[in-house]
């Protein structure tokens, strides 16, 4: 019998053979960085069992199906296992979208051709600091390291800058929910980042000069429920990257700031959530206080990465579903990832923490987190993050972020997996008529990112 080349089994024979040679170059029939580098477009690199799931399935799930517990387990082996096992048992369910081929479509435009335009020119110091290898100066704007060659360069790419703007404001709602269905507290805040360094949009580039050794600006405060409203965190970021953060917080029962333990980074920031400083973006502790990044695992993977924006509600809010009461899970939209990249590390330098290794789902294609599962230290599945990204460009309805449509995330789903409880996040267009989501907007320091600000933020 003639076996043909590019069969169903060829991508993971490729992705076995290079795991064990050690190698990560993305792609299966060519260079992922060069058919994008050609015109923009994915398809070239991967085979056809790769760019749908109609090809990957043979034909038993297709565009628009609705995966549930009766045929999930077509998909089994493309999901992380906390996710089959809230589709199985839970009542979740995924819609299954088109595969993205457009590259423009993946991240903020600014941010994508300033990739291409810098491309080979990161590199680590001495210190292991990513910076500019024409001046050992900070890195200067994109993904530094578009063609990882292993975990530690995604890693440091998904550090450097989280949510690949500038600047960023996210107006949001969150939702703990406990393993009976009942929401037990609902919570409305903002959450704001600004990059100092590596700029791409904002003047000056690339660097704000008077925080050229600053990585990050970084708070999060809260609205609502009203004995919560006020309470303020701010992180500010050394661009060294094991230097632990300075987190200040603003508790309005005692009208004061204070200085919390910079490693104190794995409680939850108010009650009921599911969420800790150290989950943000998968890499919400500076680089190398983690560490034995490697390689677990290369294929392909079923994430929320083009139809997470809720365009036909006025406040961009989501639907809910599954669960004992119908609202454990976001209604959301996933697609076939073509390859994505798991990388297991460490919490070297927490002694204290509850957790012993987390694997990140990387998408090969961009480069973005799209899963991230973490395990206590007795090795056991221990809490789940899984979310939606999108171009804000949906059905002839576009928020727009300069001359470009917007690109974000849209929402995410953290699960405790010992518990059954979720917390579910959105981002929604605006609270309280002031709070507004966007992007790349100078003015976001001085009202969120301040001591002083912090203060101002507990009086409203």
């Amino acid at each position: 019998m003639r076996i043909t080349r590019y069969d169903r089994g060829y991508s993971r024979r490729k992705f076995l053979s290079d795991a064990a040679r050690g190698t990560l170059g993305t792609g299966v029939l060519m260079s992922l960085s060069e058919a994008i580098a050609a015109n923009g477009e994915i398809s070239k690199a991967y085979p056809e069992e790769l760019l749908s799931i109609e090809g990957y399935t043979k034909g038993k799930i297709k565009t628009g199906d609705i995966i549930d517990a009766k045929n999930v387990e077509w998909v089994k082996d493309l999901l992380e296992p906390v996710r089959y096992e809230q589709i199985l048992k839970q009542g979740r369910k995924l819609k299954i979208g088109k595969t993205t081929t457009d590259i423009m479509r993946l991240s903020p435009w600014d941010y994508i051709e300033a990739t291409v335009k810098n491309a080979g020119q990161a590199a680590f110091d001495a210190k292991g600091n990513v910076v500019n290898k024409a001046d050992g100066q900070p890195w200067i704007g994109g993904n530094p390291f578009p063609e990882p060659k292993n975990g530690l360069e995604l890693f440091a790419a998904q550090t450097l800058n989280w949510g690949r703007h500038d600047a960023s404001f996210y107006a949001m709602k969150l939702y703990a929910v406990d393993q009976s269905g009942d929401v037990r507290f609902r919570y409305s805040g903002g959450w704001c980042e600004f990059s100092p360094v590596a700029r791409v949009t904002m003047e000056p580039k690339p660097y704000w000069p008077q925080n050229k050794g600053k990585l990050r600006f970084q708070s999060v405060f809260f609205l609502e429920p009203q004995a919560y409203r006020g309470t303020s965190f701010l992180n500010i970021w050394d661009y060294d990257h094991s230097t632990f953060p300075a987190l200040y917080g603003y508790v309005p029962e005692f009208r004061r700031i204070r200085q919390f333990p910079s490693d104190q980074r794995f409680e939850p920031l108010i009650p009921g959530l599911t969420l800790f400083l150290s989950d943000a973006w998968a890499a919400g502790d500076p680089l190398y206080t983690w560490g034995n990044y490697k390689v677990v695992g290369r294929g392909p993977f079923l994430a929320g990465l083009a139809d997470g924006w809720a365009s036909d509600h006025p406040n961009w809010e989501h639907k809910t579903h599954g669960g004992p009461k119908g609202n454990t899970f976001w209604d959301a939209t996933v697609e076939l990832v073509p390859e994505a990249v798991i990388v297991e590390a460490e919490p070297i330098k927490f002694p204290r923490a509850p957790i012993g290794k987390k694997r990140v789902y990387f998408d090969a294609r961009n480069q973005i987190v799209i899963g991230m599962v973490t395990y206590d230290r007795n090795g056991k599945p221990y809490r789940s993050f899984d979310g939606a990204y999108s171009l804000y460009d949906q059905g002839g309805k576009k928020f727009m972020d300069g001359k470009h449509p917007y690109w974000s995330w849209a929402h995410v789903t953290s699960s405790d997996i010992q518990t059954n409880s979720v917390t579910r996040l959105e981002q929604v267009r605006a609270l309280e008529s002031v709070y507004q989501s966007g992007a790349n907007e100078q003015k976001y320091y001085d009202q969120y990112l301040t001591q002083a600000a912090l203060q101002r933020l507990g009086a409203v």
